[in-house]
């Protein structure tokens, strides 16, 4: 060892003589973060950040489309997830982020479809399969690059060597084994059943993929034999020949189950049959009403329970079919006006609601306005009985027989998962109660096409198709939720035994939207439980959506859209996030302004600022200084050590907002406002000892502030790290600093 004294801190550095500015170091600070390597565990285990053997914290990156560009929903997602990461990476875990994009197969689709046609007026089936979908490749490749360019610019410090993409050869293959297992099991069947159908894509759509969207109507009640029946579609009631009505209704108590009752309806007299069913809702209208089991998925329940018949009105393209008579082969929207007119000469209107409120089904990917309609698809049976072999779930025993709704549910009800905020749990719950079959069937060219090969009256499922002439593949692809729900597993190699998919898995945290705690959450439970035997996750932490000031939603006709990318660009990543996280609680909207926004940027300079202050009163200081400490000394040290242990409380609880805007508090209004302004007169004083034992804890609470702040503004913080004096750093860059204790 060398008696050579530490020598004194130089000068203070000349970058703190100006302003921050974020545009000045943000993207050299994340080469920099990049070039270290430190993203990837397995470097941070090599290089002794984190012990072979420390404990893990792992997570999925919720996979953006390749369709668009980053909106503050994925900027808030981002910024809570890397504050995530960032903690638990200096607590010295073995930390793993995965990035990815997902196909969004249906999306992805129709954009190149209407970019095809905006440009050359062709369609994809003028090109064909192969030189179509070579196209739809083409866009998601340079769509995939732009997203991942913008993810980098939020500061998101994932591991890129692991980047996945949904239709990439890795998940190719767990997508085609998690379909032939799950057929293999009987999960897995083709039949007919009710589904969300685009006339204008001429696809089945998931229920993840629909917008209901707000459309005022007429509202026509019709007569029904001796009774009025409440319709905003009367276009779908040509076939209506059943009349349903709660048991308990007192208003209809002298009708009985299955009694048939003769009466006019649109193109002549009828027989209705009485069907007495509980899901009737007594307030809605006059308790009484008509079924379309084909075009309905309510009125399709109630013809399965009763055993009823069901009978098409409107086909694929929206056009009504030979029951409607002298309408057919109009299209439906056209046809309205004229069955009603008729309707009324019949005298079977007894009055028009002019302003009826209600919700339309469309698709949020193309646009076409849902027609629900019974086609032969493929589904998964959520209520079918199977042994699991293997079980980690609590609750479920290796080798019992359940149902995939009831993995779903034990999976969160005996602790595997948790969900952040509590209440959401109910609303789990409530979901998995009335799952029904899930439709994986789309019939598009795009996405993972379904691994059947069919020849004369032979079915063969497989990874591989089969050998020999004369088999025909099955045209349909797979809903894009088949594949995103393998994301947890399939990023870390299954079906392999893969080093990773041991060590990461069950993942420590799923972090998204309550938007879809339904569709993507609840069907990762169901396929990893199944496949794999554990849950997906460990924890699930639900954001809020981003909203303006106002608390509106965010849309191109309000003009009230905030891009990240122009408030990065004016205010600084930094700013950005923590504008998405402070006010922000688990589960609950966030308001935000772009106002909001610049008084963070406020705040990264005041932290620059506070960092010139600081380096300049410890002119002259070194580690082995010594000083006896006052009690003003240990007071404002005691108070550190309280915040410390309260942020890191809170950001185990992933009460992150709490933990930002204490951090911010401490920083500005105790820290700035009164440490530094009470340190002035003993840093200027003749006291040396008194001056030596206050410059310690200067240097300890920037040091502390810095730490506690980088998760939350990674690269103010990186950026003032990489300026200080070697002898005040535990680590070369602050990111992989220790946290403090």
């Amino acid at each position: 060892m060398s008696d050579t004294p530490t020598p004194a801190a130089p000068a203070i550095p000349e970058v703190f003589l100006k302003p921050y500015d974020p545009a000045g170091h943000e993207d050299r600070l994340y080469a920099m973060w990049e070039q270290s390597d430190f993203f990837n565990p397995d470097v941070c285990i090599e290089k002794g950040i984190a012990a072979a053997d420390a404990p893990t914290f792992s997570i999925v990156l919720p996979p953006p489309n390749v369709t668009g560009t980053l909106h503050m929903g994925h900027a808030a997602m981002l910024a809570v997830e890397d504050i995530l990461v960032r903690y638990a990476r200096m607590q010295g875990k073995r930390t793993l982020w995965i990035p990815g994009t997902d196909s969004a197969a249906i999306a992805t689709q129709s954009k190149v479809e209407s970019e095809l046609y905006k440009k050359e007026g062709k369609t994809r089936h003028d090109l064909g399969r192969e030189e179509f979908l070579k196209l739809v490749y083409e866009f998601a490749e340079e769509s995939k690059n732009t997203i991942i360019g913008q993810t980098k610019k939020m500061g998101s410090s994932l591991d890129w060597s692991r980047y996945a993409f949904t239709l990439d050869g890795t998940r190719y293959h767990a997508v085609m084994t998690a379909f032939k297992r799950m057929f293999e099991a009987g999960l897995i069947y083709r039949g007919a059943r009710i589904v969300n159908w685009d006339p204008k894509m001429q696809t089945t759509v998931s229920d993840d993929e629909i917008d209901h969207v707000e459309q005022t109507d007429q509202f026509y009640y019709l007569k029904y034999g001796p009774f009025v029946i409440g319709t905003a579609r009367p276009e779908t009631k040509f076939g209506d020949k059943y009349v349903v009505m709660h048991p308990d209704d007192e208003r209809y108590k002298d009708y009985t189950q299955g009694q048939q009752i003769e009466l006019e309806w649109i193109n002549g007299p009828i027989t209705a049959t009485v069907i007495k069913d509980d899901s009737i809702d007594r307030e809605f209208g006059t308790g009484v009403m008509t079924i379309t089991p084909w075009h309905d998925a309510t009125d399709f329940e109630i013809a399965e329970r009763h055993g009823l018949d069901k009978e098409q009105i409107i086909d694929e393209k929206g056009l009504l079919l030979p029951v409607a008579g002298e309408f057919a082969g109009q299209h439906i929207k056209k046809a309205r006006a004229a069955i009603i007119e008729k309707l009324q000469q019949k005298g079977l209107v007894e009055k028009i609601e002019e302003k009826y409120v209600h919700n339309v089904a469309t698709n949020s990917r193309g646009g076409g306005t849902i027609e629900p309609q019974i086609k032969e698809q493929w589904f998964i049976d959520v209520n079918k009985k199977f042994v699991l072999p293997h079980s980690e779930i609590p609750g479920v025993t290796s080798g019992s027989e359940v149902t995939l709704k009831e993995l779903m549910t034990a999976a969160v009800e005996h602790g595997g998962v948790d969900i952040f905020p509590e209440r959401f749990k109910r609303v789990y719950y409530h979901w998995i109660g009335n799952l029904r079959d899930w439709c994986i069937s789309r019939q598009i060219w795009y996405g993972h096409r379904i691994p059947v090969w069919y020849k004369n009256g032979e079915i063969y499922c497989d990874v591989v198709p089969p050998s020999g002439d004369g088999w025909q593949q099955d045209l349909d692809t797979l809903d894009t939720w088949f594949s995103s729900g393998l994301w947890t597993f399939s990023t870390l190699g299954w079906p392999e035994e893969t080093a990773d998919l041991k060590n990461y898995h069950p993942t420590t945290v799923l972090e998204t939207g309550y938007d879809i705690l339904f569709f993507w959450v609840a069907r990762m439970v169901l396929m990893s439980t199944f496949l794999t035997g554990q849950v997906p996750f460990k924890n699930v932490y639900l954001h809020g959506l981003v909203r303006d000031e106002k608390n509106r939603k965010m849309s191109k006709s309000l003009g009230n859209i905030i891009d990240p990318l122009d408030m990065i660009a004016k205010y600084g990543a930094d700013a950005v996030r923590l504008s998405l996280i402070i006010g922000a609680a688990p589960g609950n909207d966030v308001p935000l302004s772009e106002q909001k926004t610049k008084g963070y940027k406020h705040f990264a300079n005041k932290l620059w600022n506070i960092t010139r202050f600081t380096l300049t009163a410890l002119d002259g200081y070194t580690p082995s200084s010594t000083g006896t400490k006052n009690a003003s000394d240990e007071e404002i040290l005691s108070t550190l050590h309280a915040v410390v242990a309260e942020v890191s409380d809170d950001l185990e609880k992933f009460s992150l907002h709490l933990a930002a805007e204490k951090t911010y508090h401490y920083i500005w209004h105790e820290l700035a406002d009164k440490i530094l302004e009470e340190s002035k007169p003993i840093i200027n004083g003749t006291d040396e000892g008194a001056k030596t034992a206050r410059q310690a804890v200067l240097a300890e609470c920037l040091i502390t502030s810095l730490k506690l702040l980088h998760p939350f503004m990674p690269f103010v913080t990186e950026a003032i790290w990489q300026e200080l004096p070697t002898h005040m750093k535990d680590a070369e860059m602050l990111m992989v600093a220790k946290w403090p204790q």
